[in-house]
């Protein structure tokens, strides 16, 4: 029987598989954008739903509350969504709630491509959004947790990789389409809405719940199925099903039966929320929203030459940061070295941006300076930011609060993308401020802000089980000894599982490791808490 240190990449191919499919769902998300934020800079679709402006690049507008509402509904329908996940899944398994998602997001297309009114199209846009709540809401849940630790790295910067590529399909797509002079500039765009849906809907027949899911609702045998199915020929599933289950049996005699208020009953649940919450929200602290947004119409309005191209260039930019980043994820971790550093340079480029689009105005020259500085941002973003908010958000909250805490988180991250897709036709929008590029100006404070909240409070979680994790916030940990803890819980753990009368609330000894090998003894209790 093969060690997990001597297990590869190949041996776990039925989770690739899997995983591989699941992410599927943020690649619907990514192309929905993608197509989005290209459309409104299309005269085909602005004969539609704008109006003729003459003194513009385009020669044609939308209404400052029209391209709010067009692209800020469907954040607030992945809010709501998201922010319900945890009822939802109260009932509903994983593969369940993306089965709704699929149905959500043809029914959603189906509106939107048989309107040319601007209220039927709100609708579509509205109940587009609770789709994609589902969509990246549960298949996030799924990776983390079906994954093994070593490998969960992977699969979420694949998370990742696969928005940004259905943000590029998308943005290819509307180049394509985009100088059609009637409504088929739009209407083809919106027909490839369909093609995911239909090929997630069948192919998730094919593979299992999540274990961890099918052991909490108590189908411990289920559970067990699930990982044989998962993990490589051979391997102790009885062992890490025993784990998962007996971090779960201590979670629920600590806080009883789950309610919505449990996530901040307890200090710890109170705390992994926060740090899930903050975590997810550095996507909308960095200010990406509105250029992933907004990225033709804000560099068509920037007088930037051929804006469909450009945008083509800064999503493939985006997706060439995560290749790269692929490559050292399981080597670095989340906390120092890839957000903090992401944040700040996001947070300088947009001030760079900003000052150079003031002082020198809408020029060649700047236009040039404004694609090759955008360039660099989504490369850091996409590298560094966007991949690690989502995956530590989703470590960090505990089995038996992960749907709602990670729903929670989601849903606040969704708000705050809302927050920024809803203003920001205020700021670039010539009818309205017309800041255009000087925009930047808000996001440097912000991004510095978020940058000093990751380091103070945000742990590492590298390379770590859930259940380790779990271990770590229970012995309240300061957020910078997360990085060297040596966990003793993984054997207690799996006796505990299988069966052992010893006490699990037994207090035992960890140590902390700091970077000088000092080894620092930690009094690691499981107090009960009464819910």
């Amino acid at each position: 029987m093969a060690s997990p240190s001597e297990e590869t990449w190949k041996s776990h191919w039925k989770c690739f598989l899997a995983c591989g499919l699941i992410v599927l769902s943020p690649f619907q998300y990514g192309v929905d954008f993608g197509l989005i934020g290209g459309l409104q800079a299309m005269p085909g679709f602005l004969k539609v739903y704008g109006h003729p402006a003459p003194q513009t690049a385009i020669g044609w507008n939308l209404d400052t509350v029209r391209q709010q509402l067009i692209s800020s509904l469907m954040t607030l329908g992945a809010f709501i969504s998201s922010g319900t996940a945890g009822l939802a899944a109260t009932y509903l398994s994983r593969r369940q709630c993306l089965w709704m998602a699929c149905a959500l997001c043809c029914v959603s297309n189906v509106i939107m491509m048989a309107t040319d009114t601007i209220g039927p199209l709100y609708a579509g846009r509205f109940l587009i959004g609770l789709a994609n709540g589902y969509f990246m809401t549960f298949s996030q849940l799924y990776l983390q947790e079906t994954s093994p630790a070593k490998y969960r790295g992977w699969f979420l910067t694949a998370f990742q990789f696969f928005t940004s590529f259905g943000t590029l399909i998308g943005t290819i797509i509307d180049w394509a389409t985009a100088k059609r002079p009637d409504k088929s500039a739009y209407l083809i765009p919106l027909g490839m809405i369909y093609i995911i849906p239909v090929i997630l809907t069948v192919a998730l027949l094919f593979i299992p719940e999540s274990p961890r899911w099918l052991i909490l609702r108590g189908d411990y045998e289920g559970g067990v199925k699930a990982l044989r199915w998962l993990r490589p020929v051979g391997a102790n599933v009885e062992d890490e099903a025993g784990e998962i289950k007996a971090a779960i049996d201590r979670e629920k005699e600590l806080g009883g039966s789950v309610t919505v208020m449990d996530m901040f009953k307890n200090p710890v649940d109170r705390r992994r929320t926060g740090l899930a919450v903050g975590a997810v929200l550095l996507q909308a602290a960095s200010g990406s929203m509105f250029i992933i947004a907004y990225k033709a119409y804000f560099l068509a309005m920037s007088k930037v030459s051929d804006p469909f191209a450009m945008s083509n260039v800064l999503s493939a930019m985006g997706i060439l940061a995560i290749f790269f980043n692929s490559l050292i994820v399981v080597r670095f971790g989340r906390r120092r070295v890839i957000i903090s550093i992401g944040l700040t340079l996001c947070g300088i480029f947009q001030l760079i941006v900003a000052v150079v689009y003031d002082k020198l105005g809408s020029t060649t020259t700047t236009g040039k300076v404004l694609v090759a500085l955008t360039c660099v941002y989504m490369m850091s973003y996409n590298g560094m930011i966007s991949t690690y908010a989502w995956l530590a958000g989703g470590e960090i909250p505990s089995q038996r609060l992960r749907s709602y805490t990670f729903g929670l988180a989601a849903a606040v991250g969704f708000l705050g993308a809302w927050l920024t897709t809803f203003t920001a036709p205020y700021f670039i929008n010539p009818q309205s401020l017309n800041w255009g590029p000087k925009y930047g100006y808000i996001w440097f404070p912000s991004c510095i802000v978020a940058t000093a909240w990751v380091w103070f409070f945000l742990p590492e979680t590298k390379g770590r089980t859930l259940e380790e994790i779990n271990e770590m916030f229970e012995a309240r940990l300061p957020a910078r000894k997360f990085r060297g803890y040596t966990c003793v819980g993984h054997a207690q753990g799996v006796a505990h599982g299988s069966g052992s009368e010893k006490d699990s609330t037994t207090g035992s000894q960890g140590h902390v490791e700091d970077r000088d090998d000092e080894k620092i003894p930690v009094d690691v209790k499981q107090s009960q808490v009464k819910a």
